[in-house]
């Protein structure tokens, strides 16, 4: 709840301007400082300061609730709530219907694994029409490596539901929804998503996609990582915010690094890793972790991970509040992404969050990432 944006909350707009002028952009930001010292910073009378902060300890801190009350609001708001179908159906039953409303969902997994691929499968699921499975909506696809493909889009359009596809002018109506985005750096994709959030607010956006935020990271981080994570941390909070007052998915892929030799990237849930596990793992497998860190793995509410053991290629659900964590095998074929089996194996211990590589290698890479 630290995280929540000040401009976001019931604050008047004089006042909220005046933090953002200051660089205070989060309730923590605010509440980590007296009222003496906001009121010296941002030049403004204590009855003014006192009743902000009383707006933002609240939006920050909201009341305890009891199952009760939070299951009628669930009630109430379910007509707000929903999912994006991956029209993978093993994928989809475990997430209970899909990508959720909402939330930041993340994909990672090494390149060429079918990260894009999937982002692009899921950008034509969102533009489809509504009596077919889709969200009859627009899409804003952020495409910071250059890998989309309208061609490829179309391509599987056209073999995963012939039956729309093939009726007039609906290929060019499918890829005029999606509007693709190529910021050079963090400050204009910044700058441009920040513009676009109203459009998005106003339901004409119906999922976002930035693919992919470890590289717009990638170029900030000269000056070291204190910037890196600052900027990340502003990026989290604005994303999350984003998805719940607009209420569509927001679908970020995340690239790997490899895992330090004393670093320990299990959780305490998992137990701890057995005798000689790092000094084997070299001997059958690439062992990679995701990048961006702890406090971005916090932050996302679905983890799939891509990866690749013995040649084949997995989807894992590694993180979920309404699954188990799952492994499913699929491949990439002219269609996208096709799971080789609806009945997911459970995946238990330390491979819930360590990526392979094993194979990844002498894979084909079919028509990209």
């Amino acid at each position: 709840m630290s995280n929540k944006l000040i401009g976001e909350m019931r604050l008047h707009k004089k006042i909220s301007n005046i933090f953002a002028a200051r660089n205070i952009i989060t309730a923590k930001d605010a509440l980590s400082m007296t009222e003496f010292e906001l009121m010296e910073l941002l030049d403004v009378g204590m009855k003014e300061i006192k009743s902000a902060i009383t707006l933002i300890s609240e939006a920050a801190s909201p009341p305890c609730q009891s199952a009760r009350s939070l299951l009628e609001q669930k009630v109430e708001n379910e007509h707000l709530s929903g999912h994006l179908q991956t029209h993978l159906k093993g994928l989809d039953e475990s997430l209970c219907g899909g990508i959720p409303f909402g939330v930041l969902t993340e994909l990672v997994g090494p390149p060429g694994i079918g990260k894009s691929q999937f982002c692009m499968k899921l950008a034509l699921s969102a533009s489809f029409p509504a009596a077919y499975g889709g969200l009859d909506g627009r899409v804003i696809y952020i495409d910071v490596e250059s890998k989309f493909s309208s061609k490829r889009v179309i391509e599987m359009g056209l073999k995963s539901f012939p039956e729309v596809f093939h009726l007039k002018g609906m290929a060019q109506e499918m890829a005029g929804r999606i509007i693709v985005l190529r910021p050079t750096s963090l400050s204009e994709f910044t700058e441009s998503i920040q513009e676009l959030k109203d459009s998005i607010l106003q339901n004409q956006v119906k999922l976002l996609v930035i693919d992919s935020m470890t590289a717009l990271l990638s170029g900030e981080n000269k000056p070291g990582a204190q910037r890196q994570h600052h900027q990340l941390g502003w990026h989290i909070s604005f994303l999350k915010s984003l998805a719940e007052f607009s209420r569509i998915p927001i679908v970020v892929t995340n690239q790997v690094r490899s895992q330090n030799r004393d670093e320990t990237s299990q959780y305490s849930f998992q137990g701890k890793p057995k005798e000689g596990f790092h000094e084997h793992t070299s001997t059958y497998d690439s062992h990679l972790v995701a990048a961006l860190g702890i406090n971005w793995a916090h932050s996302v509410t679905i983890r799939l991970v891509l990866e690749a053991k013995s040649g084949q290629r997995i989807i894992k659900v590694a993180k979920s509040p309404m699954s188990p964590p799952l492994a499913f095998p699929f491949e990439i074929t002219s269609a996208g992404i096709s799971l080789l089996s609806d009945n997911g194996t459970e995946v238990k211990g330390p491979d819930i969050n360590t990526i392979h590589a094993r194979g990844h290698s002498d894979m084909i890479n079919f028509h990209g990432d």
